[in-house]
């Protein structure tokens, strides 16, 4: 997950509200902060794909950091160990970082790609966050340019085939515009507790769909997803921010949560049938 233009999802909502400025809501759970979360907008270099070439990436080493780090609470939210990080793996996942954009992504395959982006991003996001560690949320990592700007979102952190690159660039203008697959959410995380989880493994053109799907349905089954308090149904800033991803109505957004809700909450949802608000936490996913 990443952010609205030039900052975070909300910290240009916070700087109008303390300068009194209204925030209206729209109608259902849709919020007027959902106009400040960027737009799928395609950089149309990154198109370029080798259908044939079956090398397979190596991601032992961010493997590796996922296995030893992430550590699943009893609510199923995966945290990642940030203060018990090794300084020998600290230096192995700047090394990953420098090797993984390194590669020629424009000449792997699809599958391969999608892998490839993921990962960059999530080893990106725990490598910025060690960088500024401890810190209570990632938003507090104030390193973007512009204005509104909080987080890290809009800095150039890493440069792939001789191009400088945000993680704002990799989310919305190459992963979310070239597959058009909402499950992306699932898969990049922000090192916050209202994200989907950080995976316990790396992506790769094998298990790409296997844990796109695992990611959807721990999320959508999870209270940080989807929650329910007398007859209310709260789900995440993620399907409001990122509405359009998810289709083109509240019901879409319905289908896309009963593709993926565990039978109870099925019930629950199909009893409702409507959605009341959205919410989000932003506090660290740490493990402390």
């Amino acid at each position: 997950m990443s952010v609205f233009s030039q900052g975070t999802r909300s910290s240009g909502l916070i700087r109008l509200a303390a300068a009194g400025i209204a925030l209206v809501s729209l109608s259902g759970f849709r919020s007027f902060e959902a106009n400040f979360a960027p737009d799928s907008d395609l950089w149309s270099r990154w198109e370029a794909h080798n259908p044939q070439r079956v090398e397979v990436v190596d991601v032992s080493a961010w493997n590796d950091i996922l296995a030893a780090y992430v550590i699943q609470d009893i609510d199923g939210l995966n945290r990642f160990a940030y203060g018990d990080v090794s300084p020998a793996n600290r230096e192995r996942l700047k090394q990953f970082i420098a090797e993984q954009t390194a590669l020629p992504v424009s000449d792997y395959s699809r599958p391969a790609q999608k892998a490839y982006w993921i990962n960059l991003y999530n080893a990106v996001t725990v490598d910025v966050v060690l960088d500024a560690y401890p810190v209570e949320s990632i938003r507090e990592i104030d390193i973007s340019p512009g204005l509104f700007a909080d987080g890290p979102w809009g800095k150039e952190l890493v440069s792939v085939e001789g191009e400088d690159l945000t993680l704002n660039d990799i989310e919305h203008r190459i992963l979310r515009p070239i597959w058009n697959d909402a499950r992306i959410h699932y898969a990049v995380n922000c090192a916050s507790v209202g994200c989907p989880n950080l995976q316990a493994e790396a992506f790769t053109a094998d298990n790409v769909e296997r844990l796109l799907e695992t990611g959807a349905r721990s999320y959508v089954n999870s209270p940080r997803g989807v929650s329910i308090s007398e007859g209310k149904v709260t789900v995440s800033s993620i399907y409001d921010w990122f509405f359009e991803d998810f289709g083109t109505s509240e019901e879409d957004v319905l289908a896309h949560l009963l593709a993926y809700a565990d039978d109870d909450l099925a019930s629950e949802l199909r009893s409702i049938g409507k959605l009341d608000d959205a919410a989000y936490d932003w506090s660290l996913n740490d493990a402390r």
